[in-house]
């Protein structure tokens, strides 16, 4: 996994932009997180994901598929 090493550097990601950037509903991005495949701090009720956890996981299906 790539982290930046500082964390002033990570971009956090709502559940709603993860869903709009994977082009998949909210409700699965809540599924990854919830089964850990996908990365997350919770913050109150709501999650933040890291913008490179996406990239990691997007990555990491791609090899998968093809």
């Amino acid at each position: 996994m790539t982290s930046p090493s500082n964390l002033s550097e990570i971009k956090f990601l709502t559940v709603a932009e993860v869903a709009a950037v994977m082009r998949v509903s909210r409700m699965t991005v809540y599924r990854l997180v919830h089964a850990g495949e996908l990365a997350s701090v919770r913050v109150g009720r709501s999650f933040r994901v890291p913008e490179h956890a996406v990239h990691d996981y997007l990555r990491g299906a791609f090899t998968e598929a093809g």
